[in-house]
């Protein structure tokens, strides 16, 4: 099943996911963050599968790098993303085992030029909307390699010979032509500027869509609704870059995940407790 309205689409991200992706970015464990905070190691453990302790909870906060108040509110499931409809942009959602993962279709309204930004598990949907709006698919880009996000990329390429597949030159796939970040590219007339978002992979790619009624930022795995990427590669560089290649975009920019639902760098700013430094 595919579903395409956002509010269909869960958080990807629970309280204890947060602070998993915490303690193992900054290296700290059970035991060393008992005697930082004061929390008891079977506290720590329960709240690690879950268990909610909120006192406990704010408490692990200061010393693994997050914003205590927003760590609590994912907790207490108090908030989620305002809904995004924006004409030339749609987000699909596909199962991938017990994940969903994302994909975009972008078009330019004027010409019709469209362009798919990863493909997720099944990209039979968004190719059912370019048959269904008449659109003319030129393009895949992907933000990253991780299999989830580029499952039905042969699908895609094959609907047409000259459709260009496009992929960050640091993590190359084979079928993909390489770019260099910095580079930019047309979508009719909507410019797409690749911003490097590394950290979760050596390659990930935010692009930054230019001309709809709102920016636009395809994130993959670098930035979540309330959450981020894994720092599977470098949790320094998922958090540097983050603050260095999305958060410097307008505020009004809508940040779409490789999981979970659309959201906007104004929204991160006041709900991410991953960057404390913008509350």
């Amino acid at each position: 099943m595919v579903e395409t309205k956002a509010m269909s689409i869960p958080m990807e991200d629970n309280f204890e996911d947060i602070l998993g992706k915490a303690m193992r970015g900054t290296g700290i464990d059970v035991e060393q963050l008992s005697f930082m905070t004061g929390v008891e190691t079977d506290t720590i453990a329960m709240l690690m599968t879950g268990e909610l302790d909120e006192s406990a909870l704010v408490q692990l906060a200061g010393p693994l790098g997050l914003d205590g108040a927003t760590l609590l509110e994912r907790a207490r499931e108090a908030w989620r993303p305002a809904p995004v409809e924006i004409e030339g942009l749609r987000q699909f959602n596909t199962p991938y085992g017990e994940m969903r993962v994302n994909a975009y279709l972008v078009w330019d309204p004027s010409s019709r030029e469209a362009a798919l930004f990863d493909t997720g598990t099944d990209a039979s949907a968004p190719l059912a909307l370019v048959d269904e709006l008449g659109l003319d698919l030129t393009a895949l880009f992907l933000t990253h390699t991780h299999l989830d996000h580029i499952m039905d990329r042969q699908r895609v390429a094959a609907r047409r010979p000259d459709l260009s597949v496009r992929v960050n030159a640091l993590e190359p796939v084979d079928g993909a032509e390489r770019f260099l970040a910095g580079e930019a590219f047309m979508i009719g007339t909507l410019r797409v500027s690749t911003r490097l978002t590394k950290g979760h992979s050596p390659g990930g790619t935010t692009f930054a869509v230019h001309g709809l009624d709102r920016p636009v930022a395809i994130a993959g795995d670098a930035l979540f609704a309330q959450s981020m990427g894994g720092g599977m590669v470098s949790y320094h560089d998922a958090l540097a870059t983050n603050r260095s290649e999305v958060f410097t975009l307008p505020d009004d920019t809508v940040v779409c995940p490789g999981h979970g639902p659309m959201t906007s760098v104004t929204e991160e700013k006041a709900h991410n407790p991953f960057f404390p430094e913008f509350k």
